[in-house]
């Protein structure tokens, strides 16, 4: 240690044994942990580097900024969030080296400050192992199918066989250490819940088939890990333990993995059972099990576990999902992952030693092992992918997914290297592996996996393609109870009869908090299994339209679903039951509602988020919906309108038109937007409603405009926007008219188009709901790669 004492938060250091690396350092007791300012007593020596608090900020100031900047100049490339992170503990660890910084340096960083972030950013890595066990669902590995037990199994056990087979043959223990070797071949071999889902989570695969898969993999791999690990660490003998010690590890470690499920799962239920539905959880329970979190970790380190066990298990014992779950996640997201763990990550590459340079036998040896592990293991993932049928490409998707890296492996080297199980030299190694494999991984996943190439549209899915009488399939989604009645409103306007039934699977969509594996539920399916109603999310979504399905006998038929899941993945359960369903159209809710007095009532950007997803990747035409109030369409007179211009879209919204004039209670006018009087369009909408003339000249009425700018189309709209109850609109997404010309400057929400953005302003002072219709988008559409 070539440190002064005006260079550390020591008084003195006296050198004991060189050789060893042995001090003796004397430190003031109590220790300097506020300083006196600038200005205080020198005497006393309690100036701002002197002291343990004013250095700790500095230090986390300065790793905050290093990391950001690099996040920034990173997130182009498309690497991983902690790759950052890491790259600030290089960049650290450089500056140590550099004359111009050095000095700096030492001042920012004295020795005797390390063990100090290092413990307080430990804590982050700890509530990150808490959370995504909390957010685990540990009774899925009993619903898994054979293929996630074989693909984790065999990802498992093919690697460290192989492996160990290659380290028995070739005397690599002679070329460096040999418990690096080691460290090195079971660290990739290990597969992480809390990095694969991370991993997903940054790719927006999460809630994708692939993405499914992958996570069960996972959660099997690392329970199965944790307990082999777990029971290894317990039966080791050391020099000073003996056989009763080790006895003794092993029961208490039994103890620990029974007891907590057994009595901390029950408590939290109770928890549960006890806070009224749709109330936050109170918080003295939340504060009670952050402090039982904290006591778990102090007993797994006395039976000489790591400290994290004790979350881990703890974590796995509570409930997923909200009440009691999401408030844990939400407590200890922000404190645990977003601020200290980064600081945990950057210091913990600051450790690693790369000045060993005479060492490259070594080093090349455990990169010899890093690789030959990951291309075994790929292959161990591969083989059975393919053998369950899945396409190739997908197959070798999910193979480097599984062998991704991140933060726990830097937690776990990290603590090897304290317990001096590794040297800094392959403490170095193992961090550089760590960042190369995240970002091969991450490249190639893009490049592979593309998880709106089946929405593909190469079969024809929407209502312009339907035979005049065939039933119709359509998706309709509700976020908010208030979706609900407009959606039903939807649906009579689409006339259901038993001549022409509507088949309607009802999706509700919930955000996903407290949990990390997204959940779809039939729930019509639920209940023919069981025979029983369960108490559900969607209580009130199931009800009213199994009440609408018993109010229209033989002409519609509802099957209520719910989806939790990320809002930023929403799209692929809408999209994915769309597809499996073969539905025409998808009906999505606008992301605002306004009151009867023309107020936002709520404006949600993930809902419009949500909806330009599906629009963009959707395998049927969509819709989205409009909502001024609540008409009920049945039962009383509904003045309902079509404003054509032309184009594929406006032909989809014709179709709907069609088969709302079926009921004598809509009254319809078709308004045919020209430029000219001698518009040929003009001919060919009017034949195409000459049938539909005949058999409803009581409901229909057809009416050429003249708009040869946008000013006179906006004009013509505010004229009569008041006089109807519902408009029918094409999105026209792309196309350009002399009838719109200028609007698009004003428009708002593109998602709408150009006529529904403009009837969907405020200032019109409209009631009128507006459905805005896009046609089935053609395959080329969807060929572009979804990042």
């Amino acid at each position: 240690m070539n440190s002064n004492p005006n260079e550390t938060m020591f008084l003195s250091i006296t050198p004991v044994d060189e050789a060893t690396h042995r001090y003796t350092v004397c430190l003031a007791a109590p220790p300097h942990i506020v300083s006196d300012g600038l200005w205080g007593s020198a005497a006393a020596n309690r100036k701002p580097m002197k002291s343990f608090l004013p250095l700790f900020e500095l230090q986390v100031l300065l790793i905050f900024a290093i990391t950001q900047i690099c996040r920034l100049l990173l997130n182009p490339l498309g690497l991983p969030i902690f790759i950052s992170q890491m790259l600030a503990g290089l960049i650290l660890q450089a500056c140590f080296a550099l004359d111009p910084f050095a000095s700096y340096m030492r001042l920012l960083f004295p020795y005797g400050t390390h063990d100090t972030i290092t413990t307080i950013s430990s804590i982050g890595f700890v509530l990150f192992i808490f959370i995504n066990g909390v957010q685990m669902d540990f009774g899925l590995i009993t619903r898994m199918g054979k293929r996630a037990w074989t693909i984790a199994i065999s990802g498992l056990l093919v690697p460290i066989f192989c492996a160990i087979s290659i380290l028995s043959l070739f005397p690599f223990g002679h070329s460096g250490n040999y418990d690096d070797l080691v460290v090195a071949l079971v660290s990739h071999t290990v597969i992480s819940f809390a990095v694969i889902s991370s991993f997903l989570n940054e790719l927006q695969i999460q809630n994708s088939e692939l993405g499914k898969l992958a996570l069960s993999s996972a959660l099997i791999s690392d329970v199965l890990c944790t307990i082999v690990t777990s029971t290894g660490t317990a039966v080791m003998v050391t020099e000073d333990s003996n056989v009763k010690e080790v006895t003794r590890n092993i029961l208490s470690l039994i103890c620990m993995g029974i007891l907590i499920p057994l009595v901390c799962r029950p408590a939290m239920l109770w928890i549960i059972k006890h806070t009224p539905e749709g109330r936050a959880v109170k918080d003295g329970y939340v504060y009670v099990i952050i402090v039982l979190l904290f006591i778990l970790g102090w007993l797994s380190v006395k039976i000489n576990q790591e400290f994290v066990l004790g979350a881990f298990i703890l974590g796995l014992s509570v409930p997923e999902g909200p009440p009691l779950g999401s408030a844990l996640v939400k407590k200890l997201n922000f404190f645990g992952t977003t601020f200290l763990l980064p600081i945990f990550v950057s210091i913990s590459v600051l450790k690693a030693d790369f000045s060993a340079t005479h060492s490259s036998t070594s080093v090349m040896t455990m990169t010899f092992v890093v690789i030959f592990t990951h291309l075994v293991k790929i292959i161990a993932c591969l083989v059975p992918s393919l053998y369950c049928n899945m396409p190739w490409r997908d197959a070798l998707s999910l193979a480097l997914i599984l062998n991704t890296k991140g933060v726990v492996e830097i937690g776990l080297f990290c603590f090897l290297y304290d317990t001096k199980v590794i040297d800094g030299l392959g403490f170095g190694v193992m961090i550089l592996s760590i960042m190369v494999v995240a970002c091969i991984v991450q490249w190639s996943v893009k490049f592979l996996y593309d998880p709106s190439r089946k929405f593909a549209g190469y079969q024809k899915r929407n209502m312009m393609n339907l035979k005049p009488w065939s039933e119709l399939r359509m998706l309709v989604c509700i976020h908010k109870p208030s979706h609900i009645s407009s959606m039903i409103d939807v649906l009579d306007l689409c006339c259901p009869t038993t001549e022409s039934p509507i088949i309607v699977e009802v999706l509700h969509l919930i955000e996903l908090v407290g949990r990390a594996l997204p959940i779809f539920i039939p729930h019509r399916l639920r209940r023919q299994a069981s025979g029983l109603q369960h108490k559900s999310y969607s209580d009130d979504v199931i009800l009213t339209f199994d009440i609408y399905e018993h109010d229209n006998p033989h002409a519609v038929s509802a099957y209520p679903c719910t989806a939790i899941a990320p809002p930023n993945l929403m799209h692929e359960d809408v999209c994915n039951l769309a597809f499996d369903k073969v539905a025409s159209i998808i009906i999505l809710p606008f992301h605002q509602r306004w009151s009867s007095d023309g107020e936002v009532q709520f404006d949600d950007k993930n809902i419009r988020t949500l909806n330009n997803r599906v629009l963009e990747i959707s395998p049927c035409s969509v819709g989205i919906l409009v909502t001024r109030a609540s008409h009920q369409i049945r039962g009383s007179t509904t003045r309902l309108a079509l404003i054509y211009l032309g184009g594929h879209d406006d032909e989809e919204a014709l179709c709907i038109a069609r088969r709302a004039i079926r009921n004598p209670e809509v009254n319809l006018v078709v308004y045919h937007l020209v430029f000219k009087e001698d518009d040929e369009w003009g001919q060919e909408v009017d034949d195409e409603l000459e049938d539909v003339k005949h058999a409803h000249e009581h409901n229909i009425r057809y009416q050429q405009i003249i708009a040869k700018e946008g000013a006179q189309t906006a004009a013509f709209l505010s004229d009569i926007v008041k006089e109807h109850d519902f408009f029918l609109v094409g999105r026209r997404h792309g196309i350009e008219s002399p009838q719109t010309d200028g609007l698009t400057d004003w428009s708002e929400f593109p998602e709408l188009g150009v006529i529904g953005d403009f009837l969907a302003s405020p200032d019109l002072e409209s009631r009128a709901s507006i459905l805005v219709v896009q046609q089935q988008l053609s395959s080329k559409a969807h060929s572009g790669w979804l990042f």
